[in-house]
């Protein structure tokens, strides 16, 4: 199905940012969680940051800082305090993925392009600056005072574009996060960008991308 929406948006990081959290923590505690045991260790940092945004709002590096300390906690791991601030400094060195400079470039003049986002009024620019393309806004969990998967922060957006979801197409490669509350906020099309990090969900009426260049003929271009 193809969609001609008025807007679309994207979750930023891990959809059009490579989010490098994992590999920046498997590096970092490299020397304290052996080989055997590091996908259970990353898998319980994965949850709790997911556990952390669930409840009110608070500042990103509260999110990873609790997240790291709960995961070392569950893991019997010895926890630095250096820790939280070397991933959360790493944020804004990441790029983005394949092809998606070029197709966002390609888009940005037909339809405008809109990012919400998880993260931080002062964090966000660094990898918006990445992303080259021109958008037509950013938007942050810390201007909705929620994060996703909260409906509130989706409803902020909303607000901010005056435009409702039925009018727009949304963008994500985590249906915990973004896609599973797009469906129940009912907007005209959803984007599954596969990135091999979360699995495919059925029944959520989402368009699955395995290259991010099919994007521009989701959206008749």
């Amino acid at each position: 199905m193809t969609f001609k929406p008025k807007y679309i948006s994207f979750d930023c990081y891990g959809t059009l940012i490579n989010f490098e959290m994992g590999p920046t923590a498997r590096t970092l505690f490299a020397d304290r969680v052996d080989e055997k045991r590091m996908p259970a260790f990353l898998d319980s940092f994965r949850f709790y940051r997911l556990d952390e945004v669930l409840g009110a709002w608070k500042p990103f590096f509260d999110v990873v800082e609790s997240a790291i300390q709960r995961a070392c906690h569950a893991h019997g791991v010895e926890y630095r305090a250096s820790d939280a601030q070397a991933l959360y400094a790493a944020v804004p060195t990441w790029q983005p993925h394949p092809h998606v400079v070029e197709t966002l470039e390609k888009i940005a003049p037909h339809i405008p392009l809109v990012i919400l986002s998880n993260s931080m009024v002062d964090l966000i620019p660094h990898s918006v600056a990445h992303l080259k393309a021109s958008f037509h806004a950013v938007y942050t969990a810390e201007q909705a005072q929620a994060y996703k998967p909260r409906g509130q922060a989706f409803e902020y957006m909303f607000d901010q574009l005056g435009c409702g979801p039925e009018e727009m197409v949304h963008c994500s490669s985590s249906f915990r996060y973004d896609l599973m509350t797009a469906k129940d906020l009912g907007f005209m099309g959803k984007a599954y960008i596969d990135r091999n990090h979360e699995p495919y969900c059925d029944g959520y009426g989402v368009s699955r991308l395995t290259d991010f260049r099919q994007l521009a003929a989701l959206v008749g271009l």
